[in-house]
């Protein structure tokens, strides 16, 4: 058999496989980074070269030569498992035997869980391997899945979420990475709740588009937020009403460095506006923006508007200039405490600032005026809240007042409570004290507070001012509340350690003017719904314009006079349901015993 034909075949096959395998670049490859994919290209390669080899034999060699057809066809079949097998062979092990060299270098090494057992977990797993890091082991995955449970997805076994706590026992699981954007809400929020039981941080993985060449590194994860563990199931709108109110217009937004105020500007922009004119008095961050915008919005016509919305003069110009169309007003002081020592300025930014714009909003024919106000308006218990009520009667009352029905501006209020990951809030106030050791504050184990994400609450804030057709209160659907305890012991057990063991929760004490839970209506305040199922109309106590503008004009007056006790004393008359809490000022309140209620009202209210 093993004549001088035979080596004549042997080398027409060689030339035949060595211009398929450059051809297909089989050979330009790194074998330890062989993929599936690879593998499957070396057995197609294989298959290529021996029908190539049968059709030259066939069709020139056999003419000349002549073979002996019962051996030919066989060893042609043979030799072609014996070559893939070979190549398929010396990849796998070439790539184990980096890995298992790799793996001596390291003393001790985190082992991880991944969650989920479909392809999105399987890519994590890949993109990890592709990793030049090699101080991690991945000991398998996690589903609840009862058709994927004990099964294995390549050589890794996928646990149930009740096996985490043995995990954590018998191989000492440090971390659980998630996908961002993993379908089954549900089942990942009770697998995070095991791992923070157990103390197993957990990581949050982007979206696999977002990886840098397919790779993940291990060290440049971020740890899960407690946003994405708080947050309900997305809202989905159709956001076409939203472009076509918004496409083409000119729209102001104030407080447009602020934490709403700049997500305002983002989504806004999606919309094309004609011009978008950003105002705010923080120089700083507005020029953070306008760098954002530069990056992101190359396209968008913008101006940048430095202005205190208590300067008239200012506002005038800005009007003048531009002539905006659509009114977004998100500038506010906000922080409870610190208002409720600094009420004058309360009053300066929230009313008189509020007044000036929507006084030049009339003035210059703006279509729309959407304020964003606060569930501290409700039932106010502190100067912060007061002023934004204030706010709100003085626009509503707007609303009534105008006699011109052509150029008639449609004032519009959106009521909602905290955002995750504002400027000053709870939750980066949290991660900071426990990135600092501890201990975590807090200022009354029953306190309870209502929150929403940032993008979502601008979404909803967005969505009524399509749907507003002037005077309205718009509440959205915060869910349920959240205790405030519950936050801070989830948040220290993201971080991997053990509440009141490891980080300390102290109790601090109400702070002036703070209550312990907030409130979307009050009590004789009720709610419409609209077609959105999050937004809700309250059908709110109104006041007319001429006794609002009256009791307003003497409230900035009294202001001048650096009065704080008599300023609050008047914003009490104006808001008969302000009753003061853990506040100086609540001396002023005067209550009636047996029903709780103030004894004076100064206004009979009436209804929209």
């Amino acid at each position: 058999m093993f004549n001088s034909k035979f080596f004549l075949y042997l080398i027409v096959y060689n030339i035949i496989t060595m211009v398929v395998f450059v051809s297909m670049r089989i050979h330009t490859g790194i074998i330890r980074y062989s993929s599936v994919d690879d593998i499957f290209r070396v057995f197609k390669a294989v298959l290529l070269a021996s029908l190539l080899f049968e059709i030259v034999a066939y069709l020139f060699l056999s003419s000349y030569f002549g073979f002996n057809n019962h051996w030919f066809v066989p060893m042609l079949i043979i030799n072609f498992f014996i070559s893939a097998s070979m190549l398929i062979a010396l990849r796998i092990t070439v790539k184990q035997l980096f890995h298992y060299l790799q793996d001596l270098e390291v003393v001790s090494k985190e082992v991880l869980l991944i969650y989920g057992a479909d392809r999105s977990s399987l890519l994590i797993k890949q993109g990890l391997d592709a990793s030049s890091e090699n101080n991690f082991e991945i000991l398998g995955f996690v589903d609840d899945n009862p058709d994927r449970r004990n099964k294995h997805i390549e050589q890794k076994r996928v646990y149930g979420s009740h096996s985490i706590q043995y995990l954590k026992n018998k191989y000492g699981v440090e971390k659980m990475i998630v996908m961002e954007d993993c379908i089954n809400i549900e089942g990942r929020k009770l697998a995070i709740e095991k791992c923070m039981e157990c103390g197993i941080r957990v990581i949050s993985v982007p979206a696999s588009n977002y990886w840098l060449k397919g790779k993940l590194r291990l060290s440049q994860l971020p740890d899960l937020r407690i946003e994405d563990l708080l947050q309900r199931e997305p809202i989905n709108m159709e956001g076409e009403n939203i472009k076509a109110e918004l496409k083409g217009k000119r729209i102001l937004i104030t407080g447009a460095a602020g934490s709403i105020g700049s997500e305002i500007v983002r989504q806004v922009l999606r919309c094309n506006p004609q011009l978008l004119i950003l105002c705010d008095q923080a120089e700083t961050p507005l020029h953070e923006m306008q760098l954002e915008i530069e990056d992101n919005f190359k396209d968008s016509v913008c101006e940048l508007f430095i202005v205190n919305i208590q300067n008239y003069g200012r506002l005038k110009s800005l009007f003048e200039t531009y002539r905006p169309e659509i009114i977004f007003h998100a500038a506010a002081l906000k922080h409870v405490p610190m208002m409720e020592h600094n009420p004058s300025e309360a009053i300066l930014t929230n009313v008189m600032g509020t007044k000036n714009l929507a006084d030049l909003a009339i003035d210059y024919d703006v279509e729309k005026f959407i304020m964003i106000s606060t569930d501290k308006a409700v039932n106010p218990t502190n100067v912060m809240g007061a002023s934004k009520r204030i706010a709100e009667i003085y626009i509503q009352s707007l609303q009534n007042y105008q006699t011109d029905v052509v150029h008639r501006t449609r004032f519009i209020t959106t009521r909602f409570g905290n955002v995750l990951g504002s400027n000053g809030s709870v939750v980066p106030r949290f991660r900071a004290q426990i990135e600092m050791g501890g201990p975590v504050t807090v200022t009354d184990p029953n306190i309870t507070r209502y929150f929403m994400t940032i993008p979502e609450a601008v979404q909803l804030v967005l969505e009524a001012s399509v749907m507003g057709k002037g005077g309205e209160i718009f509440i959205f659907d915060m869910g349920e509340p959240i205790k405030i305890l519950n936050l801070a012991v989830n948040m220290i057990k993201l971080a991997g350690f053990m509440p009141y063991t490891d980080i300390k929760i102290c109790f601090t004490g109400l702070r002036p003017g703070e209550k312990l839970y907030e409130e979307l209506l009050n009590k004789t305040e009720k709610v419409v719904p609209t077609y959105h199922e999050k937004i809700k109309i309250s059908n709110v106590i109104y006041y007319p314009y001429e006794y609002v503008q009256r009791n307003i004009d003497e409230l900035l007056a009294l202001n001048c006079s650096n009065n704080d006790k008599e300023v609050v004393r008047k914003m009490k008359e104006i808001v008969p349901e302000y009753v003061s809490a853990n506040s100086t000022y609540q001396s002023m309140d005067v209550v009636n015993v047996e029903t709780g209620d103030l004894m004076d009202v100064s206004v009979e209210p009436g209804v929209s």
